[in-house]
Protein backbone atom coordinates (compact mmCIF):
# COMPACT_ATOMS: atom_id res chain seq x y z
CA UNK A 1 0.00 0.00 0.00
CA UNK A 2 1.29 3.23 -0.87
CA UNK A 3 1.71 5.82 1.45
CA UNK A 4 -0.51 8.10 -0.62
CA UNK A 5 -3.62 5.52 -0.03
CA UNK A 6 -2.89 6.15 3.79
CA UNK A 7 -6.18 8.07 5.46
CA UNK A 8 -4.21 11.52 6.66
CA UNK A 9 -5.80 11.11 10.07
CA UNK A 10 -3.93 7.96 10.20
CA UNK A 11 -0.89 8.96 8.98
CA UNK A 12 -0.52 11.98 11.96
CA UNK A 13 -1.37 9.45 14.53
CA UNK A 14 1.23 7.17 13.33
CA UNK A 15 3.79 9.96 13.44
CA UNK A 16 2.45 10.97 16.85
CA UNK A 17 2.90 7.41 17.81
CA UNK A 18 6.19 7.56 16.70
CA UNK A 19 7.19 10.48 18.59
CA UNK A 20 5.86 9.04 21.74
CA UNK A 21 7.94 5.51 21.47
CA UNK A 22 11.41 7.66 20.85
CA UNK A 23 10.39 9.55 23.98
CA UNK A 24 9.99 12.98 22.07
CA UNK A 25 7.19 12.64 24.08
CA UNK A 26 7.31 11.14 27.88
CA UNK A 27 4.92 9.64 29.73
CA UNK A 28 2.50 11.92 31.77
CA UNK A 29 3.39 14.99 29.45
CA UNK A 30 0.95 17.08 27.26
CA UNK A 31 0.79 16.56 23.67
CA UNK A 32 0.17 19.78 21.68
CA UNK A 33 -2.68 21.30 21.72
CA UNK A 34 -5.68 20.70 18.81
CA UNK A 35 -4.42 24.05 17.19
CA UNK A 36 -1.08 23.49 17.44
CA UNK A 37 -1.49 20.31 15.72
CA UNK A 38 -3.26 21.55 13.14
CA UNK A 39 -1.03 24.09 12.48
CA UNK A 40 1.98 21.76 12.10
CA UNK A 41 0.17 19.04 10.14
CA UNK A 42 -1.87 22.12 7.72
CA UNK A 43 -4.67 20.18 8.34
CA UNK A 44 -8.42 20.79 9.78
CA UNK A 45 -9.90 20.34 13.53
CA UNK A 46 -11.50 17.13 12.85
CA UNK A 47 -8.13 15.38 11.19
CA UNK A 48 -6.64 16.15 14.16
CA UNK A 49 -9.39 14.98 16.80
CA UNK A 50 -9.19 11.84 14.68
CA UNK A 51 -5.46 11.46 14.98
CA UNK A 52 -5.51 11.89 18.21
CA UNK A 53 -8.26 9.54 18.72
CA UNK A 54 -7.08 6.82 16.79
CA UNK A 55 -3.92 7.27 20.04
CA UNK A 56 -6.56 7.24 22.86
CA UNK A 57 -7.94 3.86 21.25
CA UNK A 58 -4.47 2.65 21.57
CA UNK A 59 -4.00 3.07 24.84
CA UNK A 60 -1.19 5.95 24.30
CA UNK A 61 -2.79 8.76 25.25
CA UNK A 62 -5.58 9.83 27.55
CA UNK A 63 -7.40 12.69 27.18
CA UNK A 64 -8.46 15.04 30.51
CA UNK A 65 -11.36 17.18 29.84
CA UNK A 66 -10.45 20.87 30.24
CA UNK A 67 -6.69 20.07 30.45
CA UNK A 68 -5.66 18.53 26.85
CA UNK A 69 -4.01 14.85 26.40
CA UNK A 70 -1.45 13.37 28.16
CA UNK A 71 0.87 10.34 27.15
CA UNK A 72 0.15 7.56 29.33
CA UNK A 73 2.81 5.08 31.20
CA UNK A 74 4.07 3.09 29.71
CA UNK A 75 5.86 0.28 32.41
CA UNK A 76 4.43 -2.99 31.94
CA UNK A 77 4.20 -5.10 35.08
CA UNK A 78 4.99 -8.82 34.76
CA UNK A 79 3.69 -11.39 37.28
CA UNK A 80 6.28 -14.38 37.65
CA UNK A 81 4.16 -17.54 37.52
CA UNK A 82 6.47 -19.77 39.21
CA UNK A 83 6.38 -23.05 41.52
CA UNK A 84 6.45 -22.80 44.42
CA UNK A 85 3.97 -20.46 44.26
CA UNK A 86 4.82 -16.68 44.72
CA UNK A 87 1.35 -14.80 45.24
CA UNK A 88 0.77 -11.97 43.22
CA UNK A 89 1.04 -9.11 45.89
CA UNK A 90 4.07 -10.34 47.19
CA UNK A 91 5.68 -10.52 43.97
CA UNK A 92 4.89 -7.18 42.68
CA UNK A 93 6.12 -5.97 46.23
CA UNK A 94 9.19 -7.60 45.78
CA UNK A 95 9.65 -5.67 42.31
CA UNK A 96 9.24 -2.09 43.65
CA UNK A 97 5.76 -2.20 42.27
CA UNK A 98 2.81 -0.47 44.24
CA UNK A 99 -0.53 -2.52 44.02
CA UNK A 100 -3.37 -2.09 45.29
CA UNK A 101 -7.27 -3.31 44.20
CA UNK A 102 -10.68 -2.28 45.01
CA UNK A 103 -13.41 -4.52 45.47
CA UNK A 104 -15.58 -4.34 43.11
CA UNK A 105 -18.79 -6.89 44.10
CA UNK A 106 -18.94 -10.09 46.50
CA UNK A 107 -22.51 -11.55 46.37
CA UNK A 108 -23.92 -15.20 45.69
CA UNK A 109 -24.22 -16.35 42.40
CA UNK A 110 -25.58 -19.92 40.51
CA UNK A 111 -22.46 -20.14 38.16
CA UNK A 112 -22.02 -21.17 34.75
CA UNK A 113 -21.88 -24.94 33.86
CA UNK A 114 -18.47 -25.33 33.23
CA UNK A 115 -17.73 -23.41 36.89
CA UNK A 116 -19.84 -25.80 38.17
CA UNK A 117 -17.78 -28.68 36.68
CA UNK A 118 -14.58 -27.02 37.08
CA UNK A 119 -15.87 -26.66 40.80
CA UNK A 120 -17.12 -29.65 41.54
CA UNK A 121 -20.46 -28.61 42.22
CA UNK A 122 -23.96 -30.93 42.99
CA UNK A 123 -27.29 -30.14 43.86
CA UNK A 124 -28.01 -26.34 44.27
CA UNK A 125 -24.79 -25.14 43.16
CA UNK A 126 -23.87 -22.28 44.63
CA UNK A 127 -21.24 -19.95 45.14
CA UNK A 128 -19.96 -16.47 45.80
CA UNK A 129 -18.98 -14.47 42.61
CA UNK A 130 -16.32 -11.57 43.79
CA UNK A 131 -14.81 -8.88 41.14
CA UNK A 132 -11.98 -6.89 42.31
CA UNK A 133 -9.89 -4.02 40.23
CA UNK A 134 -6.34 -4.54 40.23
CA UNK A 135 -4.29 -1.15 40.30
CA UNK A 136 -0.48 -1.45 39.79
CA UNK A 137 1.82 2.08 40.82
CA UNK A 138 -2.29 3.74 40.53
CA UNK A 139 -2.09 2.45 36.89
CA UNK A 140 -5.58 0.28 36.42
CA UNK A 141 -3.82 -3.07 34.70
CA UNK A 142 -6.56 -6.14 35.75
CA UNK A 143 -10.13 -7.43 36.76
CA UNK A 144 -9.90 -10.36 38.85
CA UNK A 145 -13.35 -12.38 38.74
CA UNK A 146 -13.45 -15.21 41.46
CA UNK A 147 -15.78 -17.61 42.15
CA UNK A 148 -15.04 -18.82 45.51
CA UNK A 149 -17.21 -22.09 47.29
CA UNK A 150 -20.21 -21.08 49.22
CA UNK A 151 -18.88 -22.42 52.99
CA UNK A 152 -15.06 -19.91 52.11
CA UNK A 153 -17.46 -17.67 51.11
CA UNK A 154 -19.70 -17.45 54.19
CA UNK A 155 -16.54 -17.69 56.34
CA UNK A 156 -14.18 -15.19 55.25
CA UNK A 157 -16.31 -12.80 52.93
CA UNK A 158 -15.57 -9.84 55.01
CA UNK A 159 -11.45 -10.74 54.73
CA UNK A 160 -11.99 -11.56 51.45
CA UNK A 161 -13.48 -8.02 50.61
CA UNK A 162 -10.53 -5.95 51.76
CA UNK A 163 -7.66 -8.45 51.17
CA UNK A 164 -5.97 -10.62 48.16
CA UNK A 165 -7.78 -13.62 47.76
CA UNK A 166 -5.01 -16.56 47.76
CA UNK A 167 -3.06 -14.86 50.96
CA UNK A 168 -6.48 -14.80 53.15
CA UNK A 169 -7.15 -18.45 52.60
CA UNK A 170 -3.90 -19.39 54.14
CA UNK A 171 -3.62 -17.16 56.43
CA UNK A 172 -6.56 -19.12 57.39
CA UNK A 173 -5.45 -22.45 57.62
CA UNK A 174 -6.82 -23.15 53.88
CA UNK A 175 -3.42 -24.63 51.93
CA UNK A 176 -2.90 -24.18 47.96
CA UNK A 177 -1.92 -26.93 47.25
CA UNK A 178 -2.34 -26.71 43.53
CA UNK A 179 -3.68 -24.38 40.60
CA UNK A 180 -4.64 -25.68 36.84
CA UNK A 181 -4.22 -22.78 34.42
CA UNK A 182 -4.50 -21.18 30.83
CA UNK A 183 -3.74 -18.29 29.35
CA UNK A 184 -5.42 -17.10 26.12
CA UNK A 185 -6.84 -13.94 24.47
CA UNK A 186 -10.14 -12.29 24.86
CA UNK A 187 -12.08 -8.86 24.22
CA UNK A 188 -13.29 -6.20 25.90
CA UNK A 189 -17.25 -6.46 26.26
CA UNK A 190 -18.84 -3.33 28.14
CA UNK A 191 -17.86 -4.21 31.37
CA UNK A 192 -14.15 -4.83 30.68
CA UNK A 193 -13.81 -1.53 28.92
CA UNK A 194 -15.66 0.16 31.32
CA UNK A 195 -13.09 -1.14 34.01
CA UNK A 196 -10.04 -1.23 32.17
CA UNK A 197 -10.59 2.06 30.43
CA UNK A 198 -10.14 0.38 26.57
CA UNK A 199 -11.96 0.04 23.56
CA UNK A 200 -15.99 -2.06 23.57
CA UNK A 201 -13.27 -5.04 21.50
CA UNK A 202 -10.04 -4.39 22.84
CA UNK A 203 -7.54 -7.77 22.87
CA UNK A 204 -7.36 -8.65 26.20
CA UNK A 205 -5.21 -11.75 27.89
CA UNK A 206 -7.18 -13.83 30.69
CA UNK A 207 -5.63 -15.95 32.97
CA UNK A 208 -8.01 -18.72 33.97
CA UNK A 209 -7.29 -20.38 36.82
CA UNK A 210 -8.73 -23.60 39.27
CA UNK A 211 -7.04 -24.02 42.42
CA UNK A 212 -7.25 -26.93 44.57
CA UNK A 213 -6.71 -27.19 48.35
CA UNK A 214 -5.77 -30.82 50.13
CA UNK A 215 -7.19 -34.04 48.43
CA UNK A 216 -7.25 -31.89 45.28
CA UNK A 217 -10.32 -30.46 46.73
CA UNK A 218 -11.41 -27.19 44.41
CA UNK A 219 -12.46 -24.54 46.12
CA UNK A 220 -11.96 -21.20 43.51
CA UNK A 221 -12.23 -20.98 39.75
CA UNK A 222 -10.89 -17.30 38.39
CA UNK A 223 -10.45 -15.08 35.54
CA UNK A 224 -8.11 -12.79 35.81
CA UNK A 225 -8.62 -10.37 32.52
CA UNK A 226 -6.00 -7.75 32.11
CA UNK A 227 -4.64 -5.50 29.61
CA UNK A 228 -2.03 -6.54 27.66
CA UNK A 229 0.06 -3.03 27.29
CA UNK A 230 0.11 -2.70 31.13
CA UNK A 231 0.51 -6.32 32.83
CA UNK A 232 1.69 -9.70 31.26
CA UNK A 233 3.14 -12.92 32.61
CA UNK A 234 6.72 -14.40 32.95
CA UNK A 235 8.03 -18.18 33.81
CA UNK A 236 11.28 -20.03 33.96
CA UNK A 237 11.17 -23.11 33.29
CA UNK A 238 13.35 -25.87 34.54
CA UNK A 239 14.32 -29.14 33.02
CA UNK A 240 14.52 -31.88 36.05
CA UNK A 241 17.44 -33.69 35.07
CA UNK A 242 18.85 -35.47 32.12
CA UNK A 243 17.07 -36.81 29.45
CA UNK A 244 17.42 -40.86 29.36
CA UNK A 245 16.80 -43.28 26.55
Amino acid sequence: MSSTSVPLHISISEKLRHQIEVGDYLPGEKLPSEHQLMKTFSVSRITVRRAVANLVNQGLVKSQQGRGVFVTPRQKVAYSLSSPLIFLEQDLTRKGIQFTFENLTFRKVCPAKHIQTSLQLIGKPTVYLQKKLLRMDGAVGAVDVSYIVLELGQELGAQLKGQMTFPTLEAHGIVIEQIDAVIECTHADYEMSGYLEVPLGQPLIVYRYTTYTTGQRPILYGETISRADRFCYSLSIEKEGPLTH
